[in-house]
């Protein structure tokens, strides 16, 4: 019997686990295992994207498992080259071909990719698949507020997830409180920061021993408590069962306010800022 993860309700009434796994890197049969390992666990909420190139590993990892697919909520992402509107009909369908799945659970514009400036339609696509039955949910991944005020002025629908950059060293306060005001949950990628240096943090690691629980615990209780869903990746099923077992504890206002601290004007991993940059 797996862990029970609570759940959020997002703007278009789909409930999703309010922790998920991330799946980047994980491929061919170890990634199957893994994946598997994961939902047998407990995890319900999975994420991928074609750009992952794991589409069909997740897919095989849905098909071998005991739980029924009605019961898993798969969510993957259209990459920056395919935005203009054939191209993203034609992808989500590729997408969806890939997994050998009927219908993603959440399908996301992966960068907004403002240069390039085919957001609109890409995101006019996903309403339309959305339409059809395509995809339960639709959402983007990395857009600032004024991507996302662009995307409900032109098509009238704002999506039910932004999925961004968010750890400790980078906590997009402001981001977050924009999402909260406008009805729009907050997905986490690298929740978990880089590990070297969430590892070597006093103030965390002074937590983590005061709780009894492990530096990762407490990030993603962190995260929990934010009110974002993240979604940490582990091919080790001992990490896995660490890492969603985050529900038996609270973190105190002036412990989060402590892990609040930790942030940093160039506290992106990678410098990948959405106003700039660009993903293919």
């Amino acid at each position: 019997m797996g862990k029970s993860i609570p759940e959020v309700t997002l703007n278009d009434g789909l409930k999703v686990p309010a922790l998920g796994f991330g799946t980047y890197s994980l491929n061919g049969n170890k990634g199957v295992q893994a994946i598997n390992s994961a939902i047998d666990i407990g995890y319900r909420l999975i994420d991928t994207a074609y750009n992952y190139e794991n589409e069909g590993t997740v897919g095989e990892a849905v098909r071998r498992s005991s739980v029924p697919r009605e019961q898993l909520l798969i969510t993957s992402k259209l990459p920056g080259r395919y935005q203009t509107y054939d191209k993203a009909v034609q992808t989500i369908e590729e997408s969806l071909y890939r997994a050998n799945l009927d219908y993603y659970d959440l399908y996301l514009i992966h960068w907004p990719n403002p240069k390039q400036d085919h957001y609109v339609e890409a995101w006019q696509a996903l309403i339309d698949a959305k339409k059809s039955g395509l995809i339960r949910s639709i959402g983007v991944c990395n857009f600032l507020p004024e991507h996302l005020e662009r995307l409900e002025r032109e098509t009238g629908i704002k999506p039910s997830i932004n999925q961004i950059e968010l750890h400790p060293f980078f906590n997009q306060e402001q981001q977050r409180k924009w999402h909260a005001e406008n009805n729009i949950v907050t997905e986490s990628w690298s929740p978990l920061a880089r590990a070297k240096d969430v590892l070597e943090n006093e103030t965390l690691r002074t937590i983590a021993n005061d709780h009894s629980k492990t530096i990762s615990q407490i990030i993603l209780r962190w995260h929990y408590q934010l009110g974002a869903i993240a979604i940490p990746k582990s091919a080790s099923a001992e990490r896995q069962l660490e890492n969603i077992s985050i529900f038996d504890f609270s973190l105190s206002e002036a412990e989060m306010s402590a892990i609040a601290e930790l942030t940093r004007p160039d506290g992106r991993i990678n410098d990948q800022d959405p106003a700039i940059y660009e993903e293919f």
